[in-house]
């Protein structure tokens, strides 16, 4: 059973000072990386700026010191944004805190149940759809402040066609001063990557973006000019409810946990990856619900593990939670020294990183290769889902995207499934039996058995290889079925074995998987050859592999 204990206590058994100078450095950098971008996930969320901070240092925090992983880093992501917005808009901030203590209690309810692992069940062509959805929603809300488009009185725009519509009927307003500022703000976030990767280009966006306003004149909107800017320490805040107001919060929280525990998870996994270590699911789940909690009521907003900061953490030499508490530390300073001058930001830069995270969200790659080389009815799925996300919102866009997937692959499996008498046989008899073959060396077999699909796309990934393995056979004549999360499982698999210098070899590839793969041009990457149509040939292959 997975151990409900944060991983920082587990890895200040072997700590060092070397690894805490590490640590310090990443998470200062990471701090100055979060700060332009949680003041404008805050503007896109609702709220006002500095409550973006106070969740980047309250639930940053806390996530990190209760957290299953070694290196999550936790604040405002943009996959929030559009449902905090629509909260707030309709119920207030009360509303949200109320939402977000609750949300904070199912995750954490979630985490002492065991049910981390049940993340395996939402299928990678929703998590794709929605998160595409999410990063359109969030480039049609930033139109109006990167254009400078002024609105007359009155005009409500909450839901994202609402936003569409306003910025279509009010183009004629536009303000080629704020334009041109997030024009030059866009293309430094585009070009400074390619220029220096230790200076994040948001920050010189924003510095840039100043200096154009202020000394050029430019009669542009700064964040100074709409919201009000508070350098204070977040404040113990609990609002007063009572069943009703529970009742009525409650769809939106559930959202927000379904989404904090889908975020942070997939946040995990490929921290993992690029750390080769192992996340503790359920009590991560447990550290987000403490953090929301915390967050909601110290004035935040919701939160969970981000993707491009932990990343960004690893890069930099962070390897324990220690790098993302000396994150939140960090946040604390800049905002009791540095949160005056961000009222000086042109709101046009503000729109332009935002366009940059929907960007880096959007995962406009994967979408289209979904798209090519998926079964029809996953793309259905994913596109349907897409659709939902950016249309109505991304309770519909889960709730019916999940139902579809699961009528289709109950159909899938209805039409794959065949029940026949049992054959007894001797294993000499049987041209497909293991019995008395020899398995060359350096060469692993694994037998792949039942259809390949979304629930049981994870165990792919369990596959182990040893130092010496040359060549790892997949004996898959009992795979009548895969779909595209098995497929870009598999995949995986794929670049782990290149990686390492590993042939794959597939043995026995049956015709609804032999066309996914083609169809994907998984076929080519692993080469026609490496195709055989039963074991013997497979270990043939192996033995070929071995003297080469």
């Amino acid at each position: 059973m997975e151990k409900r204990k944060p991983k920082l206590f587990s890895v200040m058994k072997t700590y060092t000072k070397e690894q805490f100078i590490k640590d310090v450095v990443a998470g200062v950098i990471v701090a100055i990386i979060a700060l332009p971008l949680s003041i404008a996930l805050a503007l896109a969320s609702g709220v006002g700026p500095e409550q973006g901070i106070y969740t980047a240092i309250v639930a940053g925090f806390l996530i990190s010191f209760f957290g299953g992983s070694r290196v999550q880093i936790a604040g405002p992501t943009a996959a929030f944004a559009t449902i905090v917005a629509g909260i707030v808009a309709e119920k207030g901030m009360d509303g949200l805190i109320l939402a977000t203590i609750l949300a904070g209690i199912i995750l954490m309810l979630m985490g002492f149940l065991g049910l981390g692992n049940l993340i395996k069940y939402i299928p990678y062509t929703i998590t794709t759809g929605f998160t595409a959805g999410i990063a359109v929603t969030i480039a049609i809300g930033q139109l109006k402040d990167f254009l400078g488009l002024t609105y007359p009185t009155g005009t409500a725009a909450i839901e994202t066609m609402e936003k569409l519509e306003a910025v279509i009927k009010n183009i004629v307003s536009v303000n080629w001063q704020a334009a041109v500022v997030g024009i030059v703000c866009l293309a430094i976030l585009i070009v400074w990557p390619f220029i220096n990767k230790t200076v994040p280009g948001s920050l010189i966006a924003v510095i840039v973006g100043i200096c154009m306003v202020q000394f050029l004149h430019m009669k542009v909107n700064t964040i100074g000019d709409l919201y009000e800017i508070s350098n204070k320490l977040p404040v113990f805040h609990f609002p007063s409810f009572n069943f009703g107001d529970v009742r009525a919060v409650f769809p939106d929280a559930f959202t927000i946990a379904i989404l904090a525990a889908i975020e942070s998870l997939l946040s995990c996994v490929v921290a993992d990856s690029m750390i080769n270590s192992k996340h503790r699911s359920n009590m991560e789940l447990i550290a987000q619900g403490i953090g929301n909690v915390g967050s909601a009521v110290f004035g935040g907003i919701p939160a969970t593990g981000a993707i491009a900061r932990t990343a960004a953490n690893i890069k930099n030499g962070g390897r324990t939670p220690i790098a993302g508490m000396v994150h939140s530390i960090t946040l604390v300073l800049i905002l009791v020294v540095l949160m005056p001058y961000a009222a000086l930001i042109p709101m046009p830069c503000i729109a332009a990183i935002l366009f940059m995270v929907a960007y880096n969200m959007c995962g406009w790659r994967s979408f289209v290769n979904l798209c090519k080389s998926s079964p029809k009815s996953d793309i259905l799925v994913l596109i349907l889902t897409f659709v939902l996300t950016v249309i109505f919102d991304l309770v519909v866009a889960i709730e019916v995207g999940i139902l579809l997937a699961a009528l289709l692959f109950m159909k899938r499996m209805s039409d794959v499934t065949e029940v026949e008498g049992w054959k007894y046989v001797d294993d000499e008899d049987d041209p497909d039996s293991l019995s008395l073959r020899v398995v060359p060396k350096h060469t692993l077999v694994y037998e792949i058995s039942g259809p390949m699909f979304f629930a049981a796309a994870d165990k792919i990934l369990k596959i182990s290889v040893k130092e010496d393995t040359k060549c790892l056979v997949l004996r898959m004549r009992s795979v009548n079925a895969i779909d595209a999360t098995a497929m870009h499982s598999l995949e995986q698999l794929y670049e782990m074995c290149a990686g390492k210098g590993i042939q794959l070899v597939l043995s026995h590839v049956n015709e609804q998987p032999e066309k996914v793969m083609n169809k994907a041009g998984f076929s080519e990457k692993v080469g026609k050859e490496n195709f055989c149509v039963h074991i013997d040939a497979a270990l043939a292959r192996a033995m070929e592999l071995g003297e080469e």
